[in-house]
């Protein structure tokens, strides 16, 4: 079977509070957009009896017998039976980057053994396997833009309401730590809530919805607070950075010219 992960964006992130667990609560609306990783797997028969995985397109940090995706596989496995996988993954999402592709390819490993094997595993509780894989893992179930909350694993659906603009994605290459990221925040309540904030006109958000990260992120790495007022020079409507980066997106209401001081760090434009 053959599958596309998808990236996500975050519209907004606030980090509300430090949690008993070490973790800590946020506000955030994700958004699917249509990059992709691929993610191919076939049965294999025989004496192995492991599942291998081999990675192509962006360099992944760590040995493969720890990806993600082989985790997702080992999850399953505790209470359902199919067999030992061969799989390919192909990266087009880069590592580190705050589009939550790691966790995209953990879901869809999941949702595609589920679908494969007949193994009748619904939604919600594919969505508590996906949760033991990362916060943002259940998202990634339906793919489908929502509100989340808790560490991010609780998700209230919202409809599609960007329809018809168009995104730059920009990513300077700086693999950022979402572990560092969070021990230089300092949480705090917002005024109101992001899931009232988002349903205001799109023209206001510039004023009205924040990435909590963008405080310290900038200050370390100047350059991505440069490509955020790029995108904005150039006409975005919107622009943040992605969860704890270093991915920015820019919102236009039209196809945009990418700036020449930019364009080499272009992942992805396309409409929303």
């Amino acid at each position: 079977m053959l599958v596309f992960p998808k990236a996500k964006i975050n519209l907004g992130l606030f980090i509300t509070g430090k949690r008993p667990d070490e973790y800590h609560n946020i506000e955030t609306v994700f958004y699917p957009v249509n990059l992709c990783d691929a993610l191919e797997m076939v049965a294999v028969t025989g004496r192995k009896k492991k599942d291998t995985l081999e990675i192509t397109g962006y360099k992944l940090p760590g040995n493969t017998d720890d990806n993600i995706v082989i985790k997702a596989a080992c999850a399953l496995r505790k209470n359902y039976h199919f067999p030992w996988l061969r799989i390919h993954l192909h990266k087009a999402i880069p590592a580190g980057a705050g589009l939550g592709g790691g966790s995209s390819d953990a879901a869809f490993m999941l949702r595609a053994i589920n679908r494969t094997f007949d193994l009748s595993i619904s939604p919600d509780e594919l969505k508590k396997i996906a949760a033991s894989l990362g916060s943002d893992s259940p998202f990634f179930i339906d793919s489908q833009p929502a509100f989340a909350s808790g560490r991010g694993e609780i998700l209230t659906p919202l409809s599609t309401f960007l329809t018809g603009f168009y995104i730059v994605l920009i990513n300077p290459g700086m693999l950022i730590s979402t572990k560092d990221a969070y021990e230089n925040c300092i949480p705090a309540k917002p005024e109101m809530s992001l899931i009232e904030l988002i349903r205001r006109p799109i023209s206001e958000w510039k004023e009205l919805i924040t990435n909590d990260f963008e405080k310290t992120v900038f200050l370390k790495y100047p350059e991505i607070k440069r490509i955020k007022q790029r995108l904005y020079e150039s006409g975005a409507i919107y622009s943040s950075m992605s969860g704890s980066g270093s991915t920015v997106y820019g919102i236009f209401f039209k196809q945009p010219v990418i700036p020449s001081s930019v364009k080499r760090f272009v992942i992805y434009t396309g409409e929303l």
